[in-house]
């Protein structure tokens, strides 16, 4: 199964069970790193259901990248 990072405009192929690449995940915040896997459901992967709060968190993590980049930081 093909699967790519969430980071907006990376191309890098990981895991199904990853939201990132490892250079894009290292730059979400370790609170927001913490709530994605508090959320993640083993499998989520595989039946494409993924919980609101683990959606929610996604979003978090990849708008935290976006916001890393924009500024540079």
């Amino acid at each position: 199964m093909s699967h790519i990072c969430h980071a907006t405009g990376c191309t890098r192929e990981i895991s199904p069970r990853l939201l990132m690449c490892l250079v894009h995940w290292r730059q979400v915040p370790k609170d927001i790193q913490v709530a994605v896997w508090a959320h993640y459901r083993p499998g989520q992967e595989v039946d494409k259901k993924p919980s609101r709060a683990y959606l929610e968190m996604m979003r978090r993590a990849v708008r935290a990248v976006e916001k890393k980049i924009l500024v540079g930081g």
